[in-house]
């Protein structure tokens, strides 16, 4: 842990962690979406191939599916979130290094 300057500097610091902590639970929930697309993918894929369908096909059908998009909407909704919460957290930890030098210049 950081030793502080003041209290300003203090919690805009708590702050960033708490916001970069959002975006990586944020990021977990995209990689798990991610995860169910490619696992029905694959699932899609030999369900298909035992009925002769090809692969192509079989992509083209399972990406057409409501499971599909929901899974890519999810993916790209977390992702969007978790790029929010880290560019906040940017902000903030900017916010404690400016308060950290000024406090510095001021001596």
């Amino acid at each position: 842990m950081p030793r502080f300057n003041n209290e300003d500097e203090r919690a805009a610091w708590t702050l960033a962690e708490a916001l970069i902590e959002t975006a990586r639970a944020m990021m977990k929930q995209a990689e798990s979406a991610l995860e169910t697309f490619r696992q029905g993918k694959e699932l899609y894929s030999q369900r298909c191939a035992r009925r002769g369908i090809s692969a192509s096909d079989a992509e083209i059908r399972w990406s057409e599916t409501a499971n599909a998009k929901n899974a890519l909407t999810d993916n790209s909704f977390h992702v969007t979130l978790a790029t929010m919460y880290y560019g906040a957290a940017a902000a903030h930890y900017s916010r404690a290094q400016y308060l950290r030098s000024r406090d510095e210049a001021a001596v």
